[in-house]
């Protein structure tokens, strides 16, 4: 199977990598700078100190510079090397200290040795340094240069949409973030599908749905994001996906909405099914901006869609999340899933075949004339379509019951419809 769509999103994850980004600030416009290459974004600017339902609009930081050096000025650690080399939100330090004292600000990850954390301080003013165990037991005493040029000021929180029009106003909802720093499958994969993803729409000859796609901040920006748009996306939103890990080629994985019934919930299962690796997560695993969409009085019918789920793979919030541990064939896969799941919401309806008992196929064309063996299956396939289609099941509805994906049962659909057996509506009978 060819990954040429894969490369594409791996290289556009690749691009945005390298910079260091937070809740706001330089590099998440930085990564908007460089997705708007790729598609029509929209940034919009929340200042702080706005209120957003019980949150507040932090302060916008600013990092320069940082690094650990020792008396012989050798640096420890170098933040230009490895921007998780700093607690995300540092405040200013520029102290010598000794080895006691330096350690109480320092940051490792005791069972992965080799691997740098990723921490954050983005409520408590404070400053910290990440490295590895390794490096941390390497440390001998002595006197230690802590240094980190960094400035938390009155600026503004960056959130970027893309909308792209279709025949309806009801809309299908994407998210993903763009608040972490070097981390390939945590935060770039999502950024970079998202683009590719919205391109591919965009390129459709037509579109039944308007489709919107929401770039923001994790948690504080989708809060911020919600308490502008809530009554919109309440009386528009037919299905939301958020997009978190999806780069890596370990599982593909859903988290659901709150309660699991909706009709997100019953697309994505019903494209992941299809697949051979494939894990079920309720609610109760949250973790990304699942949580706000469906926080009481939200209510908007968001699931989560992961390859291995956020917490689930050893590489997460480290640095060996990186760009090994994604792939072109796991970006491929992706889009596969994602190509599939708007294709069969483009093709969706509840389907009413409109002649009484089975219908006459031959006549049309739709029966072999000759009957021999290995037709059996192809053939109750298009029979099992029309048994379904009473007017009280749509195309995922019948998919579940009769085990074939939705990509064979559109192109069946379409062979009805073109014979004039079968009506759509956007709701049962």
């Amino acid at each position: 199977m060819s990954n040429t769509d894969g490369q594409k999103i791996y290289d556009i994850a690749g691009e945005i990598f390298p910079i260091c980004r937070s809740l706001s600030g330089r590099g998440v416009r930085e990564t908007f700078d460089i997705l708007k290459k790729y598609a029509d974004i929209t940034v919009t600017e929340v200042p702080t100190g706005t209120e957003v339902f019980d949150w507040t609009v932090p302060r916008e930081w600013e990092i320069n510079d940082a690094y650990i050096e020792n008396e012989a000025g050798e640096k420890i650690i170098d933040f230009k090397k490895c921007n998780l080399h700093v607690m995300g939100y540092s405040a200013p330090v520029d102290e010598w200290v000794d080895l006691d004292e330096l350690l109480t600000h320092v940051y490792t990850e005791p069972g992965q040795p080799e691997a740098i954390p990723y921490i954050t301080s983005y409520y408590k003013e404070r400053y910290g340094f990440c490295m590895s165990e390794n490096t941390k037991n390497s440390l001998k005493p002595g006197k230690y240069h802590m240094y980190i040029d960094s400035r938390l000021f009155e600026g503004s929180l960056s959130y970027g949409e893309i909308v792209i029009p279709g025949e309806s106003e009801e809309e299908i909802l994407f998210t993903t973030y763009v608040c972490h720093p070097s981390m390939a499958n945590n935060e770039c994969s999502g950024p970079a599908t998202a683009v590719y993803i919205a391109d591919y729409i965009k390129r459709l000859p037509k579109r039944k749905y308007t489709y919107r796609f929401v770039f923001n901040p994790e948690t504080i920006g989708s809060i911020t994001y919600i308490s502008r748009n809530l009554e919109h996306l309440k009386s528009h939103v037919k299905a939301a996906f958020n997009l978190s890990c999806v780069g890596d080629n370990l599982d593909y994985s859903i988290v659901h909405s709150k309660y699991g019934n909706t009709f997100a919930d019953k697309a994505l299962t019903n494209i992941l099914t299809y697949h051979d690796k494939f894990s079920d997560y309720s609610f109760l695993e949250r973790g990304s901006d699942e949580r706000q969409y469906n926080a009481p009085g939200v209510d908007i019918p968001m699931v989560t869609f992961c390859r291995s789920k956020f917490t689930k793979f050893p590489e997460y919030h480290t640095s060996l999340d990186n760009m090994d541990f994604v792939s072109p064939e796991g970006f491929q896969g992706t889009f596969d899933v994602l190509r599939k799941l708007v294709n069969a919401l483009e093709n969706n309806g509840y389907y009413k075949v409109n002649v009484l008992c089975e219908p006459q196929l031959g006549k049309r064309g739709l029966y072999p004339s000759v009957s021999r063996k290995g037709q059996y299956d192809t053939v109750m396939m298009l029979t099992s379509f029309i048994a379904y289609s009473d007017g009280r099941n749509d195309l995922f509805d019948i998919s579940n019951i009769t085990h074939i994906p939705t990509e064979e049962l559109i192109e069946i659909k379409d062979k009805l419809v073109a014979n004039g057996l079968i009506d759509i509506n956007d709701c049962a009978w």
